[in-house]
């Protein structure tokens, strides 16, 4: 569980509404708490960890495509020289993105 994810999910921000220490055995523990708000229950935040975690993996399809895609430039003279020369160059990159990384 990530407790500053967890927090971040339920609307409250880092060295604003909380901070968070490191304790000796590693664990990441609420150190102080600044919000006007009451403070979330332990399951509230694993809850709300868990509900990011699943938002996060429900796009990585998304992060693939955006690291397989040339980069803008690139698009933008691939679709130039299409419409020069009737060709698909851009079209056939895209849908191989596409269908590289699917929904």
């Amino acid at each position: 569980m990530s407790i500053a994810k967890g927090l971040k999910q339920l609307g409250f921000e880092n060295l604003v509404d909380f901070s968070l220490v490191e304790n000796r055995d590693g664990i990441v523990e609420i150190e102080g708490w600044y919000s006007e708000s009451p403070q979330p229950s332990d399951e509230a935040i694993e809850t709300a960890s868990a509900e990011w975690q699943a938002d996060y993996d429900s796009k990585a399809y998304a992060r693939a495509r955006a690291e397989a895609y040339a980069p803008i430039a690139e698009q933008l003279d691939m679709q130039y020289w299409d419409r020069v020369n009737g060709s698909r160059t851009w079209l056939d990159h895209v849908e191989a993105v596409k269908e590289a990384h699917p929904k």
